[in-house]
């Protein structure tokens, strides 16, 4: 049960663009407040919050989490956000738990699109903020800019004008150092005491209304093995205990029923700790409710009134997800139906905000998949992958609307980061994606490029500037609105080697596709007639044979191939498949493998197809 006792709770968030470094200072703070014995594991690990495959392999947060820290007899809960824009959903979700916001900014690149996103979403539910300016230790660090540049961007975000007031904490996350000013040398003792002394200060308390009655919105769900979901939130107003009848209420004020409180859990460090009470400003995990949504209320029984949906921006992105129908799928993935792709699908949107599943109109065994970004699907897909899933996923298409009879699409500010060479490359391919550019400036650490670009035009944008830069770029999306369809650009993409034989992989036969472009498989790797296994340097698809040997001839016998040397096979990611592959392919996904292939493996299949297009046209 939980023991610790205190005299108020704060709830802060801890916000910011990706890779800032939110969760390496939230790290120092549950480190520097002994959350931990300090003979435990935690203690020797970076990146604690991020604690699944996933996040830790990609070095970025996902999923937002809670833990909390004691100071000073105040339970503080500390709500660690993802920083990336196609994870917006997470953050607008658990806002709703803060009363106020740790707003983290690299000291070197300053705010950049999320940061804005995050920040105007922060001050919209009118969260007192606390600047954090961190890595002052980067040798390209501008600390005066970079505070001048956020004080504008609050300037320009906040309505009310109390919130323009807030205080500024340098930091060093990485060593857990804080300082309420810039500190003359960076070799200062220091630790976290000014930040955590500047949410006391300026955080307002979430006790309040204790007396009311009990009224708390459902902002995520944890699952648990033994007691199914846990419906996680902040008491909003009033008290609750172990064993009450409450109801759950749904966001049109409708009450879809009565149920007692089996368990009930609160935050203690990383852990989750029984209780049998608590009250407003708490956030809690409560057990007993078998069928519940996120933005529903639960309410005292005799008090049934919901409280605000959570609102959040709608997908842009959409894609076909269907059943593997691949000859290597039964061997290499444990979940092969549709039923049973789809039934995790629709799991997997009841508890993600910004995503959505809907039957695709055109097949009835796919779904179609609608998320905020490339990332987001790819993600997604990945996840699946690792639980034993196997699936077929089309062409990411973005999702159009009508307004007021006007064809509409998504448009998005892109921001890159770039050193100096590159800008003449990257202003050519944006051109011809048709961006506008909005800002260029010289920085220490190269150049900032603002864009607007529909999204439309951006599909594909970060694998093709990842090869113009040889990798030496910075690419963060900031969602505008729906504006006006622009025209149609000419992407051509080049051509790609097929496969016209299933079999094994030969080293002759790879060395013969590897003379006519790029290939994708490695030698002895088992192939199947339509698979992609190449690219080519020219537009035009050619099908090849790369399960060719050598003939037997007088000298030399078949299959020696000892004097062939390949090139390495390259291998793209689930994203950069998504990036890559045109609208009549798909991505053939396993547990064990990745592969491309084109949607009719056989060519009769696939002139059939072209013909029928051309007629329809």
């Amino acid at each position: 049960m939980s023991s610790t006792s205190y005299s108020d709770i704060k709830n802060v968030a801890v916000i910011a663009h990706v890779d800032h470094g939110k969760t390496t200072l939230v790290d120092a703070m549950l480190k520097q407040t002994h959350t931990f014995r300090e003979n435990q594991e935690e203690m020797s690990r970076d990146r604690i919050m991020d604690s699944n495959d996933l996040e830790r392999e990609k070095g970025i947060t996902i999923l937002s989490k809670n833990t909390s820290v004691f100071y000073k007899g105040t339970k503080i809960n500390i709500i660690d956000t993802p920083g990336h824009a196609d994870f917006g959903g997470e953050v607008e979700r658990v806002l709703n738990m803060a009363d106020g916001a740790l707003l983290i900014v690299d000291a070197a690149e300053g705010p950049l699109s999320q940061t804005k996103f995050v920040l105007k979403r922060a001050l919209e539910y009118g969260l007192k903020i606390i600047l954090v300016i961190n890595k002052i230790d980067r040798k390209d660090a501008d600390v005066k800019r970079v505070v001048s540049d956020a004080e504008n961007l609050f300037l320009s975000l906040a309505d009310d004008p109390e919130l323009l007031d807030f205080p500024v904490i340098y930091a060093i996350g990485r060593d857990g150092k804080t300082f309420n000013k810039m500190p003359e040398s960076l070799d200062e003792a220091a630790d976290t005491t000014p930040l955590f002394d500047a949410i006391i200060d300026r955080i307002p308390s979430s006790e309040r209304d204790v007396d009311k009655p009990f009224q708390m919105l459902v902002s995520a769900f944890e699952k648990n093995e033994y007691l199914g979901r846990l419906a996680l939130g902040r008491i909003n107003q009033g008290v609750v205990k172990k064993n009450d009848f409450i109801s759950l209420v749904s966001s049109d004020q409708k009450v879809i029923g009565n149920f007692r409180i089996e368990r009930m859990y609160v935050n203690e460090g990383m852990n989750k700790v029984e209780t049998d009470e608590a009250k407003s400003g708490e956030v809690v995990y409560i057990a007993g409710i078998p069928k519940i949504e996120i933005g529903q209320t639960l309410t005292d029984v005799h008090y049934q009134v919901a409280l605000p949906n959570i609102a959040v921006a709608e997908p842009t992105l959409k894609a076909s997800f269907g059943p593997n129908t691949s000859k290597f799928a039964r061997d290499e993935a444990k979940f092969l139906t549709s039923r049973e792709l789809k039934e995790r699908l629709v799991d997997e949107a009841s508890t993600t905000l910004g995503l959505k599943v809907e039957d695709d109109p055109n097949d009835s065994i796919r779904m179609l998949v609608s998320g905020r970004g490339e990332l987001h699907l790819a993600i997604l897909i990945e996840k699946l992958r690792r639980e034993g899933y196997a699936m077929e996923v089309g062409k990411p298409e973005v999702i159009l609307k009508t307004i007021n009879g006007t064809v509409c699409e998504p448009y998005n500010e892109l921001t890159i980061l770039t050193p100096e060479d590159y800008v003449g490359a990257i202003t050519s391919e944006l051109g011809k994606r048709k961006a506008e550019m909005l800002d260029m400036q010289t920085e220490k650490n190269g150049v900032k490029m603002v864009y607007k670009i529909s999204e439309r035009n951006a599909l594909g944008l970060r694998s093709s500037l990842m090869t113009e830069t040889r990798g030496q770029v910075s690419l963060n999306f900031l969602f505008l609105g729906y504006e006006p369809k622009s025209s149609d650009t000419v992407k051509e993409r080049n051509g790609v080697l097929i496969s016209f034989e299933s079999g094994k992989a030969l080293s002759y036969g790879l060395d013969l596709a590897q003379k006519r472009g790029i290939t994708f498989v490695e030698p002895t790797e088992e192939v199947y007639e339509g698979q992609i296994v190449g690219f080519r340097p020219v537009v035009g698809d050619l099908e090849i044979n790369i399960c060719k040997g050598k003939q037997l001839t007088n000298m030399r016998s078949s299959g020696n191939d000892d004097s062939i040397i390949l090139a390495p096979a390259v291998k793209y990611s689930i994203e950069e498949s998504l990036d890559f592959i045109e609208s009549d392919e798909l991505i053939d996904i396993t547990t064990k493998s990745i592969r491309l292939r084109k949607k009719f493996l056989s060519k009769v299949d696939r002139v059939r197809a072209e013909r029928k297009i051309q007629s329809q046209n």
